[in-house]
């Protein structure tokens, strides 16, 4: 039998060590590789925020808008507008009884600030008068609670000026009612007639169809005028409006108008081109009047209560005259789904 020398097929040699074959450190590569990749990750999300935030402050300082601000602002009222309109109807009143509400409180504020004596709580009280008596569908009752809103604000209007005996001129005192009235007209009686529309059948569908071509030509006329717009379409009422935009107003409002004619009111496409051309121009007219108001406020913005957006009548300037343009659509196309 051979001896086994000692450190060859036997036990280790402790004088003379085996060499120890180094191992590849494969979890430092690993890691190394994963910090490097979120390090260049990291590193491209910030130069697309700075991107991002630099575009957005060039978009604000031409149209004076937040982008982002506006944006989430818009889709939450959206959510809540379709929301109301689609799974429970009725809830749509509050939404306008409170839109009106701030709209009233909002240019009360406004007008004091101009030098007009106006007074809140009456018009409060007009507002909330018609926009339910709006949804309760009788017109001669609507009709009336117009008239008997306009006398309130006006004839509280003159007993307060003769209560506070401090010599205002006679002028100062007609236009403060001659500013009562038209407010009571323009907020809520404008907002009262998108309820009146709701009571109609499938009135849900055409105030939603009429908020919707509303919005898409605000939105067409934003984009078309940020990316085209060179030539000023009022430059003394607001500047910012070029004809370009309103280019743009008018394609999205005619394509929106055809699209919800055939797929959501069942009526002809070529009717739904009549609806965006009538509610482009309401919306434009609405604005642009909205616009020379606060010009000759000295103001901006009614309020700061939306940011991105300004004021509640900010956004309702182009919807509020389009609401009666929309009832009179519904009563002269509706019939034609029938057909």
């Amino acid at each position: 039998m051979t001896d086994v020398p000692e450190g060859k097929g036997g036990a280790p040699d402790p004088a003379h060590p085996r060499p120890s074959t180094p191992r590849p450190e494969h979890g430092t590569d690993f890691h190394a590789s994963i910090r490097a990749a979120r390090t260049e990750f990291e590193q491209h999300v910030a130069q697309a925020k700075h991107e991002f935030e630099e575009r957005n402050a060039r978009i604000k300082q031409r149209t004076g808008r937040d982008l982002i601000r506006a944006t989430a602002i818009g889709v939450g009222i959206g959510v809540i507008t379709v929301s109301s309109l689609i799974f429970v109807k009725w809830t749509f009143v509050l939404f306008a009884l409170a839109a009106a509400v701030l709209g009233v409180f909002e240019l009360t504020r406004a007008l004091q600030a101009g030098g007009r004596r106006i007074d809140l709580v009456p018009q409060l009280a007009a507002a909330v008068l018609l926009v339910v008596s709006g949804f309760l569908g009788d017109p001669w009752l609507h009709w009336s609670m117009l008239f008997i809103a306009i006398a309130l604000v006006v004839v509280w209007r003159l007993l307060a000026q003769m209560a506070a005996q401090d010599g205002r001129e006679y002028v100062d005192v007609l236009r403060d009612a001659v500013a009562s009235g038209f407010m009571t007209v323009y907020v809520p009686f404008l907002a009262s007639m998108a309820v009146v529309l709701l009571r109609e059948e499938g009135g849900e569908w055409w105030v939603l169809a009429f908020i919707i071509i509303v919005v898409i030509a605000d939105t067409g006329a934003y984009a078309a005028g940020l990316a085209f717009g060179k030539h000023p379409m009022a430059p003394r009422i607001s500047p910012k409006k070029t004809w370009e935009g309103f280019a743009g107003a008018v394609v999205a409002s005619l394509a929106a108008g055809a699209l919800l004619a055939q797929f959501m009111l069942g009526i002809p496409w070529w009717a739904g081109l009549i609806a965006g051309a009538v509610l482009v121009a309401t919306a434009t007219v609405g604005d642009l009047g909205e616009s020379m108001l606060k010009r000759d406020l000295g103001i901006k913005d009614m309020s700061s209560w939306l940011p991105g957006h300004g004021g509640v009548l900010d956004r309702l300037d182009s919807i509020l005259p389009s609401a009666t343009a929309a009832l009179a659509l519904h009563h002269l196309l509706a019939p034609l789904a029938a057909s």
